[in-house]
């Protein structure tokens, strides 16, 4: 009889190592963003004041890799492809290049904070497909 193994973390929040390690790889994201010149399109997009991003990509993160959910007590329901639109407060125009940059710092980041490399190979194809949804625009 085979005994199927328990996971060993419950959740990617738990196998992250939890709020802690989200915030470090959240600060750190946003940190590339202003010392690689590789991400220039993405930050451009972010404007001058990276503080709120940060706030509210830590708090949906923590929630979507399934800790606590403080993006939604907060704010209900991300409607993240809405929240992202051009036209809405705080929008941007999202492409493939756009998309690219984001799923690139984000993985740098998560290389440079030591993300485990079996979960780092899961959040980006989890990344991706978000990622490539939201694109708001062609090209």
């Amino acid at each position: 009889m085979d005994i199927e193994e328990k996971p060993a973390f419950d959740t990617p929040f738990a196998w992250i190592g939890g709020e802690q390690r989200v915030k470090a790889l959240v600060d750190h994201f946003y940190d590339l963003m202003d010392l690689e010149s590789g991400y220039a399109a993405l930050r451009a997009a972010h404007g001058p004041d990276l503080a709120q991003a940060r706030e509210k990509l830590f708090w949906f993160l923590c929630g979507w890799l399934g800790g606590p959910q403080h993006y939604t007590d907060r704010f209900g329901h991300p409607m993240l492809r809405a929240q992202h639109l051009p036209q809405s407060i705080g929008g941007h125009t999202i492409g493939i290049k756009e998309r690219d940059q984001w799923l690139a710092c984000m993985d740098q980041a998560m290389g440079e904070t030591g993300v485990p490399e079996d979960l780092r190979a899961r959040l980006r194809d989890s990344f991706f497909k978000t990622a490539d949804w939201m694109r708001n625009k062609g090209g």
